[in-house]
């Protein structure tokens, strides 16, 4: 049997890449920018697997053009750059890389919850630019407390409760709001008490995005939002850009409807030189690196490499998105090596 041929869309941790090259043919994109559409299209033509990014749509026209394809692993939690269902309606399995980057992503909230609530940043780039000309004074760079004040958690899945769990350390009031309500046990473990959207709003001082983007989540956080929210209050995202209205927000930071914002995700990515968010002092941005530390993406790169193998061998991934493909097309005819 010959071997199968893995299309990768991008370097991934080591040794991960060098792993699948034991049982597979490799075609990498060696860049750490992402391939062209044109050169995606190209080299998935003749691919069994695909190593895909969440820069890669995966759309209708592409699994068209793989009609080899039996198996697409996304190094990635979200997925909604990949046609799930027409995946699926063509037999070719859908894994992800859930779990794995729980903590790394937790962590980071928190980085950007008490960067933006202590100016952190604000602070270096003063020093920086030599602005710091007082020693010390009571007045100077005052900022926000965090612990003992209220954060209300929207999305209470795997990072969500994560994210509770750190703010206990901190003895915070916890609210959260969901579109479906945590069990009783996990409502007690993580101190979190489910409030409406609104009240989480009006309630919080501190206000943290752990949601999907899909079409209910787009702009959830919108103009209304912002203007339900304290004006000593700080946003955080480390979700999904669309999940805010960036246009509203950048109006809400500059009029001072809010105190701060700290942001991992945007609308576009990577942010525009234009965008008016780059000139505003009250807001901590980074360049989606919520999920980058060493361990989580070698995780990541892990479960998503094997994941592949394990179907291309006619066997059950551990992260299946679409568990429906089953009966479409059956482990056996995926078997590849």
């Amino acid at each position: 049997m010959a071997r199968p041929k893995v299309y990768v869309t991008r370097r991934i941790v080591d040794p991960w890449l060098d792993f699948l090259k034991q049982s597979c043919d490799v075609l990498l994109n060696a860049s750490d920018d992402a391939p062209s559409r044109q050169v995606l299209l190209q080299n998935v033509r003749d691919a069994d697997g695909l190593l895909c990014m969440l820069t890669d749509k995966i759309d209708v026209e592409l699994l068209e053009a793989a009609q080899k394809l039996v198996v697409v692993g996304t190094h990635s939690v979200g997925y909604e750059h990949i046609n799930v269902e027409e995946a699926t309606k063509r037999g070719v399995y859908v894994t992800y890389t859930p779990d794995v980057l729980t903590d790394a992503t937790a962590d980071f909230t928190w980085a950007l919850l008490l960067a933006s609530a202590r100016r952190l940043t604000e602070g270096d780039r003063s020093i920086r630019a030599g602005e710091w000309r007082i020693g010390w004074a009571p007045t100077f760079f005052l900022s926000s407390k965090v612990s003992g004040k209220s954060l209300g958690i929207i999305g209470l899945g795997r990072i969500g409760q994560a994210v509770a769990r750190r703010a206990r350390g901190c003895d915070m009031r916890i609210l959260y709001f969901d579109t479906h309500r945590a069990t009783p046990e996990v409502e007690k473990e993580t101190g979190a008490v489910f409030v409406s959207f609104e009240k989480l709003l009006k309630d919080c001082d501190f206000v943290t995005l752990h949601v999907p983007a899909n079409e209910k989540t787009r702009h959830m956080i919108d103009e209304t939002a912002l203007r339900m929210m304290k004006p000593s209050a700080v946003l955080i995202n480390t979700s999904r850009g669309t999940v805010v209205d960036e246009k509203a927000l950048e109006k809400a930071l500059r009029e001072k409807q809010i105190a701060a914002a700290g942001l991992d995700v945007f609308e576009k990515e990577p942010l525009p030189a234009e965008s008016p968010l780059l000139k505003l002092y009250n807001v901590t941005l980074t360049p989606h690196i919520a999920s980058a530390d060493l361990d989580s993406r070698s995780k990541m790169s892990e479960l998503v490499v094997q994941d592949i193998i394990s179907v291309l061998r006619g066997e059950m991934p551990k992260a299946l998105i679409n568990s429906d493909v089953l009966s479409i097309r059956p482990l056996i005819r995926t078997r590849r090596m």
